[in-house]
C-alpha cells in the first residue's frame, strides 16, 4: 500500500514539473496567433487652401573699417526699414529681428609672401522677419523694402492664420486612404476587418506651397502670385481582424 502511494506521489511530482515547460512552450505560439489577428496601415491625406498671409525675410549688409563704424551704418539702414515697414501698415508685432551678425573681413596676402591673412573691415548683416496679413500689400512691401535699402531678401513665404481646418481635412483624408487599404488587403487575403484597436498620427507635414513666387520691378509694386497651400497629415489605424 506505501509502495503504490509513493509511485502516485512520484507521478503528481513528474507532473508539476512539466507544467510550466508546457505553458512556457506554448506562450510564443499564442503571441504569435496575436500578432497575426490584427492589420496596421497607414494612410496619407492632403488638403490645400489659398493663404492669407505671407512672411519675407528683408535685411541690410553693411561694412566698415571698424566693427563699431560698420554697426552704426548698419544699425541707421535697419532703422530706416524697419520704420518704412510701419509706414505700410505693418505692426510691431509682425516684425521679429531673426539674425544679426558681426563679422570681420580679411584681405587676401600678396602672394608668395607667407603672411596670414589680415583683417581689413568688418561686416555686420541685421535681418527682420516681416509677417504680412493682407496679402494685397505684400508686392507694395517687397518694393518698400529694396527702395528704402535693403539688400538682401530671403525668400516669400506663404501660409493660413488658421491651419487647423484644413489639416483636419487633411487627417480625414488619410484615415479614408487607411481604410481604403486595409478593406483590399482583407478583401485579398480572405478575412475581415474588426474593431479598430489603436489610430497614430506620426506628424502632419508643415504646408507646401503650390505655385508661388515673385519677381523684382524697379518702379511698379513687386509682383506677387500666392497660389495655394497645401497640408498632408498621415494617421496609422490597427484594425482586429474578425473571426
Amino acid at each position: 500500500m506505501n509502495r503504490f502511494r509513493s509511485s502516485l506521489l512520484a507521478a503528481a511530482l513528474l507532473a508539476a514539473a512539466a507544467a510550466p515547460a508546457t505553458i512556457a512552450a506554448t506562450a510564443p505560439a499564442l503571441a504569435a496567433e496575436a500578432v497575426a489577428q490584427t492589420l496596421s496601415l497607414t494612410g496619407e491625406g492632403s488638403a490645400s487652401a489659398a493663404p492669407d498671409q505671407a512672411s519675407i525675410t528683408s535685411g541690410v549688409t553693411s561694412e566698415g573699417q571698424t566693427a563699431r563704424e560698420a554697426v552704426d551704418a548698419n544699425s541707421k539702414a535697419m532703422a530706416a526699414l524697419i520704420d518704412a515697414f510701419k509706414k505700410t501698415g505693418i505692426q510691431a508685432a509682425d516684425l521679429q529681428t531673426s539674425g544679426f551678425s558681426v563679422q570681420p573681413r580679411y584681405a587676401a596676402p600678396k602672394e608668395g609672401s607667407g603672411e596670414a591673412p589680415k583683417i581689413d573691415g568688418y561686416e555686420v548683416r541685421n535681418q527682420v522677419t516681416v509677417r504680412v496679413r493682407d496679402l494685397t500689400k505684400l508686392g507694395a512691401v517687397l518694393d518698400t523694402a529694396v527702395a528704402t535699402g535693403s539688400n538682401q531678401i530671403d525668400g516669400v513665404g506663404f501660409g493660413l492664420a488658421d491651419p487647423a481646418p484644413v489639416l483636419d481635412k487633411a487627417r480625414e483624408a488619410a484615415v479614408a486612404d487607411a481604410r481604403r487599404k486595409a478593406e483590399l488587403i482583407a478583401k485579398a487575403a480572405g478575412v475581415k476587418l474588426g474593431r479598430i484597436l489603436a489610430i497614430a498620427e506620426p506628424g502632419a507635414e508643415p504646408p507646401r506651397p503650390m505655385m508661388a513666387g515673385y519677381a523684382m520691378a524697379k518702379s511698379a509694386p513687386v509682383p506677387v502670385e500666392a497660389g495655394e497651400s497645401e497640408f498632408t497629415a498621415r494617421v496609422t489605424v490597427t484594425w482586429e481582424i474578425a473571426q
